[in-house]
């Protein structure tokens, strides 16, 4: 079966901690990067999702520095670009849905920024749409953010939701290894750090 890589908002702007503030999981990079080399090599569709900001002041508004695909993503070519200004990479200036049905792709791996927004909703749309879905969590980073009461939640704790939220619901959470572990070129490559 063919699956289809998509790498959600892999963008730049998400470097500003002055404006996102703490993130966790310094790996995610990495195995963002393991993934993309991987399928490449394997010669199996990669989506790339670009946010481009509508937020007055955005890190990731179209034009800036910011809307630029991280360094991990050099010499990735996609299949597929899609531009989009809302949550989900189903809702971009592409119909994502009708692209992988057009291809015969029934088979999704998800991963990018941030875990608990673009990446759970891209996910749980691909879950509802009836796609195999697997999400290489640790493929995956956020932030900490201050809840209405001001108490902080922090990053660590909305991985840890999106993982309970979308496994065994919309799909399966899992690691880059095990999603290497799938794709046979993966065998002769590094894996993940």
């Amino acid at each position: 079966m063919t699956t289809a890589l998509i790498l959600i908002d892999v963008q730049r702007g998400f470097d500003d901690s002055a404006f996102w503030g703490r993130r966790n999981n310094p790996e995610a990079e990495a195995n963002i990067r393991a993934l993309a080399t991987t399928w490449q090599q394997a010669g199996l569709p990669i989506v790339v999702v670009r946010h481009d900001s509508a937020q007055p002041g955005s890190p990731l508004a179209p034009g800036t520095p910011g809307n630029e695909l991280k360094p991990e993503l050099d010499g990735v070519t996609p299949a597929l670009l899609v531009r989009k200004s809302v949550h989900s990479a189903f809702h971009g200036d592409v119909d994502l849905h009708k692209w992988l049905h057009d291809n015969g792709i029934q088979d999704v791996v998800t991963t990018g920024i941030q875990t608990n927004r673009c990446v759970e909703t891209t996910s749980r749309v691909a879950g509802d749409l009836g796609y195999r879905l697997r999400l290489a969590l640790d493929a995956t980073f956020t932030f900490d953010e201050t809840a209405p009461d001001g108490s902080v939640i922090t990053a660590a704790e909305f991985t840890r939701a999106t993982a309970a939220n979308l496994h065994g619901n919309f799909g399966e959470v899992t690691t880059t290894a095990a999603v290497l572990a799938t794709v046979p070129a993966a065998r002769a490559l590094p894996g993940p750090r």
